[in-house]
């Protein structure tokens, strides 16, 4: 019996640790619970356009990646550069990319074990804390020119019905401005060493690939309102689980649940007459600065949920859940992502990651918030 009890008890210290956002989510939802009832109303949280568009593009995501498309995209881009600083910004730059066509975690997933695999095999690991804050950094804010390449753009896109044109407007400058920084910081902090990688033969079946981006493409469109959101639930995971429905199981629906009880927390919070009183004073002020602060202490995605319940000044708002992506650990759901694939292959160096994380994440965050608020004033 105590064996078992250790043995349970492990599992979900483990489960802990693997889904911190998740576990916390959970709790703020159950939390809120006892202020507010369960009632039909909770019905009406749900951004269900939103669970399924993310869910459509993850599985979409993971069969390409069990095919080893972006693997073998990445490699062909890596293999054009010849000395660490190119090689360095060339994986950052396709996390970049990546980010806006795939989603900023999933495009972590997919690239960190390559910047790992680039560095561990031409022998530049001293570069790996650098190139894996750089990756989480062009992630967080590499999505934010797209309506699907972060989760909270996703549902403040659907959430405000905001046309697309108008949101690329939006986010552009704060996305030049941190191309050009993340530029920066890579031709400044990486030597201009050469290196080799060693040839590796990979198959890619070109059927596969060509149905995974035509279901792609379709779940795009869902994204652009091309067709209802309900069709592509029906024909994606059908066609995923017939061809590989190992993709299935690899989605990550602990971000699906996130999304779930972030949902109810701020459907909640929304009614809490205490609570929306002061919100909906304190974004009055600057949507911008308060949406900032907010993803330092309960991350980018739930603080979108939860705000956008008081302000209808979503261009700050969006702008502001995105560069609030940076900062603190906690800030984005991918940094913690960032964060695990590092101490798995770098053990015993979270305190050096951890302060070097710290001051490239919050110089981005003060500048490009300075940035945008002198914009803003401008405007």
């Amino acid at each position: 019996m105590i064996a078992l009890s250790k043995n349970v008890f492990s599992k979900i210290i483990w489960f802990v640790k693997k889904n911190p956002v998740l576990v916390i989510a959970f709790f703020a939802a159950a939390v809120t619970c006892f202020f507010v009832p369960v009632d039909k109303e909770y019905l009406n949280y749900f951004d269900f356009k939103t669970l399924t568009c993310l869910f459509c593009v993850l599985c979409v995501v993971c069969a390409l990646k069990n095919i080893n498309f972006f693997y073998v995209l990445a490699r062909k881009i890596v293999e054009l550069f010849r000395n660490a600083r190119l090689a360095v910004l060339a994986l950052v730059y396709i996390t970049f990319i990546g980010s806006m066509l795939i989603a900023n975690d999933m495009a972590l997933l997919t690239f960190l074990p390559l910047g790992y695999f680039v560095l561990h095999t031409t022998k530049k690991e001293k570069y790996m804390a650098f190139t894996f804050i750089m990756q989480n950094i062009a992630a967080n804010l590499g999505g934010m020119l797209t309506p699907f390449g972060n989760p909270q753009n996703l549902y403040l896109y659907s959430k405000f019905n905001i046309p697309t044109g108008e949101f690329t407007l939006i986010m552009l400058p704060p996305f030049l401005l941190s191309v050009a920084l993340i530029t920066v910081c890579c031709l400044f902090f990486v030597k201009a060493e050469k290196l080799l990688l060693p040839s590796k033969k990979i198959y890619l079946s070109p059927r596969r690939t060509g149905v995974y981006l035509a279901l792609f493409a379709l779940s795009i469109l869902i994204v652009f309102r091309g067709i209802p959101y309900w069709v592509g639930l029906i024909i994606i995971p059908a066609a995923i689980a017939v061809l590989d429905y190992k993709a299935l199981k690899m989605v990550d629906y602990g971000l699906l649940f996130t999304f779930v009880f972030f949902f109810i927390f701020s459907g909640n919070m929304a009614r809490i007459e205490a609570v929306r009183n002061l919100f909906s004073t304190l974004l009055e002020k600057n949507t911008l600065i308060v949406s900032t602060l907010s993803c330092q202490i309960i991350s980018n995605v739930p603080s979108a949920i939860l705000l956008s319940q008081f302000t209808t000044n979503y261009a700050d708002l969006l702008v502001g859940v995105n560069i609030g992506g940076t900062g603190t650990l906690i800030a984005s759901l991918a940094s913690l992502i960032t964060f695990r694939e590092y101490n798995r292959v770098c053990p015993g160096k979270t305190l050096k990651y951890v302060a070097e994380f710290s001051v490239f994440n919050f110089s981005f965050l003060i500048i490009l918030t300075t940035f945008m608020t002198f914009l803003g004033g401008l405007i």
